[in-house]
């Protein structure tokens, strides 16, 4: 009987510890299902869209915006530490009837950025208002002469002939003197992929003498971004600042920019020319600027003007321009610019430069990038130029729905053709999809500054909205 009666009271005190457990289960499970409720995750099936709406929600808190009529841009963060890119919409400047807009893909901190967006287009709205008063009659001149337009026959090409335009481009990303030695080289050397890799890419040379001097290059140049964190400061003060044996030094002159009326002819102003002179011009200040502050920054510049029926774009990076015909196809509107491109490749080896693999192509084995405004330690030696690729399109041909410019935060998640496809089906949400596509890239994985801005067309023609 005893023996029974222990029996009994372990099987009565395994019931209750049972009880206890269910108990404590159902309250936990109680519990977490509100919390996972207030976050959206209810449920199995709706877990997924509520993950999605707070990494939505989390992109947002540090988001930029400006809505048209006819075109829109949103902006966020997104997983960088800071925002570094810029964009700017001017519709019909001066009431010209041209309008302006541009993406600006900082890297290395804000300061060419904000240079570009400030300076650059300044410069640029007010030459492009010049040259359509001279156009329109507007203005009075005197007939542009050689000697008053030094690069006659660059100012002679028109912009309406595709041939004499081309386009591609590129991009950066280091960081800011200030911020911490591992925070500026992971900005330095942003990539897609780990810098596990490290092949050669001398752009063309065999000689294994080469490699030494490459290895020397890029040394003198880490050291130069790294600042005086580098043991390698005094070598690259030598190499860079006076020069060095290998490279070409940039020439220390201003490049031209000339009278608006030389770049009207016959009425039709040449929009390419002047884009690129402009960009030229701001860079080489934006550089002399740097120089002064020791600040590495650099920028992207994707430049789109319209004007009547004529879409002018100029690249100078890897920000990137996609239109959309009236048939749905995605038409290029510019490349990037990458140093293992053959163009690039040669470009740089005839500088005195080489390009490496460390995963992914580089210039002198740290920048992803071939072009870039800014970034005056490879402008000193011309690895790295300013000059942009222009192409030109005549819109009664493409008929386009709609144009997007974006960064590269876009393009890291979006092919051309998904991006399009995205935004047809949305061009009727009060940013025509521009917001909604940034977001779908966040939550895509985007680790980088994303901003995308959409240009309606309306039958093919673009018409000049109001804006608030």
């Amino acid at each position: 009987m005893m023996c029974q009666h222990h029996n009994l009271l372990a099987l009565h005190s395994v019931q209750v510890h049972q009880a206890n457990d269910l108990t404590s289960e159902v309250w936990s499970r109680g519990i977490i299902g509100k919390i996972s409720s207030s976050f959206g995750f209810s449920n199995r099936a709706g877990s997924r869209s509520g993950k999605l709406a707070l990494l939505s929600s989390a992109a947002e808190k540090h988001s930029w915006e400006d809505k048209r009529g006819t075109s829109a841009v949103y902006a966020v963060q997104g997983r960088r530490p800071r925002m570094e890119d810029r964009f700017v919409i001017d519709e019909n400047i001066n009431e010209t009837g041209i309008s302006l807009f541009a993406i600006f893909d900082g890297h290395g901190g804000e300061y060419a950025a904000d240079f570009a967006k400030s300076v650059l287009v300044t410069n640029l709205n007010k030459k492009l208002t010049q040259s359509s008063n001279v156009a329109t009659g507007k203005e009075s001149f005197k007939t542009a002469k050689e000697d008053d337009c030094t690069d006659s026959k660059d100012v002679k090409k028109s912009d309406e002939d595709p041939k004499a335009e081309i386009n591609e481009r590129h991009k950066l990303k280091t960081d800011s003197p200030g911020s911490s030695l591992s925070q500026r080289r992971q900005s330095f050397r942003k990539a897609k992929t780990e810098d596990g890799m490290d092949k050669s890419g001398n752009a063309g040379s065999n000689n294994n003498g080469n490699n030494n001097a490459a290895q020397q290059l890029e040394t003198d140049l880490l050291s130069k971004y790294m600042g005086n964190q580098s043991p390698a400061r005094q070598i690259t003060k030598e190499n860079l600042l006076n020069g060095g044996k290998s490279g070409q030094q940039q020439q220390n002159t201003k490049p031209k920019t000339y009278e608006a009326k030389c770049y009207v002819q016959n009425g039709s102003i040449n929009y390419g020319k002047i884009i690129t002179d402009e960009v030229l011009a701001a860079d080489y200040d934006l550089v002399e600027m740097a120089k002064k502050v020791s600040n590495f920054a650099g920028t992207t510049a994707l430049i789109a003007v319209l004007h009547h029926t004529k879409l002018i774009v100029a690249n100078v990076g890897d920000s990137r321009g996609v239109m959309c015909d009236h048939k749905g196809n995605a038409i290029p509107l510019s490349f990037d610019h990458k140093p293992q491109q053959v163009r690039e490749q040669k470009r740089i080896a005839d500088a005195g430069g080489f390009i490496s693999f460390k995963g992914v192509w580089r210039v002198a084995g740290i920048l992803a990038t071939s072009r870039a405004m800014g970034d005056y330690p490879l402008k000193e030696k011309n690895l790295v130029i300013a000059e942009p690729d222009v192409l030109s399109f005549d819109l009664i041909d493409h008929r386009p729905m709609f144009v997007i410019l974006a960064t590269d935060g876009l393009w890291d998640t979006f092919t051309n053709e998904e991006a399009v496809a995205y935004i047809r089906e949305r061009l009727d949400e009060p940013h025509f999809g521009a917001k909604s596509i940034t977001l779908q890239s966040y939550n895509r994985g985007s680790v980088d500054n994303i901003t995308v801005l959409v240009i309606v067309f309306r039958n093919g023609r673009y018409e000049i909205g109001s804006s608030k």
